[in-house]
């Protein structure tokens, strides 16, 4: 910890486009049987309507790699374990990134929701991924 992240003896670095129109970001998708895909698809609707373009791994620890070597801008997934996400936080913060939970805060383990890019996109990945879903 504080030493950089590193792939290859090489140091990766987070991303630094400034404006969330011009990133790509990753997300995952719930588990079948976990319920809120509804949920989901309407903040897939909401960031694909801001971003560049949206991909998706298939797994949370690629997701937040890409994301600290910059092959990614940001990522957001709810429903994760601890296992799925803490080597990707430490990867990203050693990489010069930010990583909160959905909301903004430091609970990624207790809430199992994560967010993450570089300081430049926060606010508006934040925002855009926590607008209201409108009630049926």
């Amino acid at each position: 910890k504080g030493g950089g992240a590193f792939l290859n003896d090489r140091r990766i670095r987070v991303g630094a486009r400034k404006v969330l129109s011009d990133c790509v970001v990753g997300c995952g998708v719930p588990h079948l049987g976990r319920g809120q895909h509804g949920k989901f698809l309407i903040e897939l609707r909401h960031v694909m309507g801001e971003v560049s373009g949206v991909r998706r791994m298939g797994a949370a620890a690629l997701d937040l790699a890409y994301v600290a070597a910059g092959r990614l801008d940001g990522f957001w997934e709810a429903q994760l374990n601890a296992w799925d996400i803490a080597a990707g936080i430490l990867l990203i913060k050693e990489a010069g990134g930010f990583v909160s939970d959905m909301k903004g805060g430091q609970e990624m383990f207790e809430n199992g929701t994560v967010l993450a890019g570089n300081e430049y996109i926060r606010k508006a990945l934040e925002e855009v991924v926590n607008r209201p879903v409108p009630q049926a």
